[in-house]
């Protein structure tokens, strides 16, 4: 099946346009030879640019693109303390002008640090809720309320993660296969590491992979939280809502290879283990690639026990797709 009108609707779909694109793909040969292969590579979307980059902003693009701002002059999204999400949405209301509210947990010491200070430093006005079970609820109450007085306030699910945020992930699908393309390394399969909470970017990595058919791309999932099987119905049924609604197409998910996995999450969300920290230090002393406690550090622990348990055939070749979020380790 060809998606060829879903393709050109995809790229001429309108932005906020705050993205450095297209990220690179770098090749890390010293990180490789300790893990024992020189087909190591990482796409680089920490450095997105906007607001210290991540993969936040490629969904944010759209989801924050000026027609779905009319009006609008105040954003209210929530996350952890340490939210990547928050951080960049706080960061596009600062630049335009708007009030901003998050809905965030307690942190965990008295004075802010990482992303936590620059979501004050942003701007934005903080809601605490003691529980994250609270935090959708508390969106709609506050949102109530700026109504109310006369505002006019756009909720932004936590992550980006909608239809319309998956299409920043299908388009960075798309341009890392064209990178991939140009590599001369006589690779046939690529093997992607990508963090995951909310699923917003694994949805679109499959919308994009879909709609280029491209079965030669083996898109790992590493959960921060959810088990698994949760993650993968979640991004498998995002990514054909997206299809549906906006690029009036039918994919099939299951014909992409996808899976999904949680033998990282250790005690829980942002909370480190011995992988992770390991991860952390040897893409930083082999790499000089900075990874976060919460996200992309358990995402590189994948990669590597994937690495030691099933060492890379000849024509293989494995990326990590570093989502970004070095403020968290800062925190």
């Amino acid at each position: 099946m060809t998606y060829k009108n879903s393709l050109k609707r995809l790229s001429e779909w309108p932005t906020a346009d705050l993205a450095h694109l297209p990220t690179p793909l770098i090749h890390l040969p010293l990180l490789g030879h300790v893990l024992g292969t020189n087909r190591l590579w990482a796409k680089m979307d920490a450095e997105t640019g906007f607001a210290l980059g991540g993969n936040k902003v490629r969904k944010l693009e759209y989801v924050l693109a000026p027609q779905e701002l009319k009006e609008v002059n105040c954003l209210i999204t929530a996350g952890g303390p340490q939210s990547n999400h928050c951080r960049v949405t706080a960061a596009f209301a600062a630049r335009q002008g708007m009030r901003c509210v998050l809905v965030t947990n307690p942190g965990h010491g008295k004075d802010p640090t990482g992303n936590a200070l620059l979501h004050r430093l942003f701007g934005a006005e903080i809601v605490i809720v003691e529980d994250r079970s609270e935090r959708v609820a508390q969106m709609q109450i506050v949102a109530a309320k700026l109504r109310a007085a006369g505002e006019r306030p756009l909720v932004v699910p936590m992550g980006a993660s909608t239809p319309l945020g998956c299409l920043g992930y299908a388009q960075a699908a798309i341009e890392l296969c064209e990178q991939l393309d140009r590599l001369d390394d006589g690779c046939s399969e690529t093997f992607v590491f990508s963090a995951s909470s909310s699923g917003g970017t694994l949805a679109g990595m499959i919308l994009g992979l879909a709609l280029l058919n491209r079965t030669d791309v083996h898109l790992r999932g590493v959960s921060a939280d959810a088990t698994a099987q949760k993650l993968d119905t979640v991004c498998r049924d995002l990514a054909k809502i997206a299809a549906a609604t906006l690029l009036g197409t039918q994919i099939d998910p299951s014909g992409i290879s996808f899976k999904s996995l949680d033998d990282q999450v250790g005690k829980g969300y942002g909370l480190s283990t011995a992988c992770s920290r390991e991860s952390t230090e040897l893409f930083g002393k082999y790499a000089g690639i900075v990874l976060d406690p919460t996200y992309t550090s358990k995402a590189a622990a994948s990669l590597i026990a994937h690495l030691r348990a099933k060492p890379l055939k000849s024509h293989q070749r494995v990326v990590f797709l570093h989502t970004g979020g070095a403020p968290g380790l800062l925190a």
